[in-house]
């Protein structure tokens, strides 16, 4: 399938596509002819994509994951490394939602004491 059809099947954007063959991922780059090992690859780098591997990180897993050695250390580093930036950004944002939550609270402590306020401005 050309590069045209197999972003169409498969929602794989054409940059991507491109990335790949331009990585030379591919055996036979020139007929542009995608198999299923192609999609296997593609679907793996989309994964990462999502997962917010940026393009040079894309390409540093997929050579590790096409070497002819054991690389299983070095990826699992990779995505351990990914997976722990997710948490504290998680963790950044329950911090940020408890101080927001706390905002809101005084808002509504705040309303309910109205009249004892009524001087203060925007309450």
């Amino acid at each position: 399938m050309t590069i045209d059809e197999a972003s169409t099947r498969y929602s794989i954007p054409v940059k991507i596509l491109r990335e790949y063959e331009r990585w030379g991922f591919r055996e036979d780059a020139g007929a542009r002819d995608y198999d299923a090992h192609d999609i296997e690859r593609l679907s793996t780098i989309i994964t990462l994509y999502e997962i917010g591997f940026a393009p040079e990180e894309v390409e540093q897993y997929m050579r590790l994951l096409l070497a002819d050695r054991s690389t299983e250390n070095e990826r699992m580093q990779m995505l351990n490394r990914k997976r722990n930036g997710i948490l504290d950004e998680i963790h950044f944002k329950e911090k940020q939602l408890d101080r927001l939550d706390y905002l809101r609270y005084g808002i509504r402590q705040a309303n309910g004491k109205k009249d004892l306020f009524s001087c203060e401005k925007g309450v």
